[in-house]
């Protein structure tokens, strides 16, 4: 392709290839900070194309493809070329990845244990990730937490973190002047904008931690917490997995030994002074 670019995130390296300099040029700028992929060659590749050879000058419209493609995935307009390349990077790391359990969570570190937070969409847990990294937490992740079978340690997957409607003027205020992409209007999702992880999460990424304590915050409701049973836990996780199913016995066993050895505890807060503190607390108990 005409454009080209290769960044690793944690274990796992990209080459990105686009008919587009837009969003090749947006990969550049923030991931600045982050390594090339080890001896240059990486895990996935994602490619970002034109359907039609004029969709890349009349409408263009940007269509997600790469090792591994959801063939009814709908084009995203030329400015949203950004979000189309996370999108693209996030789905070879989906489909793809045999390597690590993936479990759609978002994780934080702090004196070498993990913090994995996990829910259904709109619990707030990118924005908790990215409020507690601005606290001195080292952000391991907002998209994915790579569990190793082998090892039962959590691997960091820094990527940018997205920022989506009211949790942008949260963060704005919470890291004033700080390293934020461009303004995406009138996404499928809403507004977005992606916030650069700090320079100890990006230098760090590649040292794992040991989960300590996974959590599963619920925003929009007054302050409560919950323990949550290994049987329900359990369950959760295999529906936050996106290969669970693929890894067969050793997903298994790797998310029963994660549910065994970690205790869970369920979050309801009405803002995200009160999770900050509700996330301190049960940090402070373990």
């Amino acid at each position: 392709m005409r454009h080209h670019f290769s960044v690793a995130i944690g274990p796992v390296g990209f080459r990105v290839g686009s008919d587009w300099r837009g969003p090749v040029a947006a990969l550049e700028q923030l991931y600045a900070s982050y390594p090339k992929p080890r001896d240059g060659i990486a895990d996935f590749t994602v490619r970002l194309f034109a359907d039609r050879p004029w969709r890349r000058f009349f409408r263009p419209k940007v269509m997600i493809g790469g090792d591994f493609v959801l063939p009814e995935a709908a084009p995203l307009s030329l400015e949203h070329g950004l979000l189309a390349a996370e999108m693209a990077m996030n789905l070879q790391m989906a489909l793809g990845q045999r390597r690590y359990l993936l479990l759609h969570a978002s994780a934080v570190e702090r004196d070498g244990k993990a913090l994995v937070m996990t829910g259904l969409s709109g619990a707030g847990k990118s924005t908790l990730a990215a409020l507690l990294m601005a606290r001195g937490w080292r952000l391991m992740g907002d998209e994915f937490a790579l569990l190793d079978p082998e090892t039962g340690l959590i691997h960091a997957f820094p990527r940018l973190i997205s920022l989506k409607n009211e949790a942008i003027a949260v963060m704005e205020a919470a890291v004033p002047g700080g390293p934020f992409g461009p303004l995406l209007a009138e996404t499928p999702k809403g507004a977005i904008r992606h916030l650069v992880p700090d320079t100890r999460s990006v230098a760090a990424m590649l040292e794992p931690a040991r989960p300590a304590l996974i959590l599963f915050p619920t925003f929009g409701h007054d302050a409560a917490t919950r323990e949550v049973a290994p049987s329900e836990v359990f369950v959760r996780l295999t529906q936050a997995s996106t290969n669970y199913v693929a890894l067969a016995e050793r997903g298994f066993t790797a998310l029963t030994r994660l549910v065994a050895e970690t205790p869970a505890r369920a979050i309801d807060y009405p803002d995200t002074e009160s999770a900050i503190a509700q996330v301190e607390a049960l940090w402070a108990s373990l």
